[in-house]
């Protein structure tokens, strides 16, 4: 990645801080809108979890890349990986407009590992959001210093959520209708 003269790092800080506070809210408002007569997209959760593994892999891909000095591969993985995140937002907000959320059945301790997982998951999900903006600005402007720091705070936040997005799938896929 080249070093970019020209972009003023100051100028992005407030759009990050907004948009990482009107992606949650937007989902929330969102989530909660019905669209009538709308088709049936019940074949998406298999595919956004498919997007979260794959996501978690380009991760893992992104890491060993950079550990192994391969620059340019890790941007574009980092790149791809950014992608599949939207398009999983996407996707999930399409799906959650469309039906009815699915009321997790199993019971005991399974029931609240599920709703730690799914916590944790949500709550990570929000975090991560100005953690992966914020990361990836320091990079395109050219700040690896502080770009390697922060990503080590970033990675494993952002792989937890891309992970746990396919174990709460995969624990509530039973109970799809």
């Amino acid at each position: 990645m080249s070093i970019p003269t020209n972009k003023n790092p100051n100028k992005f800080k407030k759009l990050i801080i907004a948009v990482s506070i009107a992606i949650p809210l937007v989902v929330v408002v969102l989530f909660n809108i019905k669209l009538p007569n709308a088709p049936s997209l019940n074949f998406l959760p298999p595919v956004y979890a498919t997007i979260n593994g794959i996501t978690a892999a380009l991760l893992i891909g992104a890491l060993v890349a950079i550990k192994n000095q391969k620059r340019r591969i890790h941007q574009r993985l980092m790149q791809l990986a950014l992608l599949c995140s939207v398009v999983f937002l996407g996707m999930y907000v399409a799906y959650h407009m469309t039906s009815d959320s699915t009321p997790y059945g199993g019971a005991g301790p399974v029931r609240y590992l599920y709703f730690f997982i799914l916590t944790t998951h949500i709550l990570l999900s929000m975090a991560v959001i100005p953690l992966v903006l914020f990361t990836y600005l320091r990079a395109w402007t050219g700040d690896f210093e502080r770009h390697k720091k922060l990503a080590r705070i970033t990675f494993p936040i952002w792989l937890y959520v891309a992970v746990t997005g396919v174990v709460v799938y995969l624990m509530i896929a039973p109970y799809y209708s």
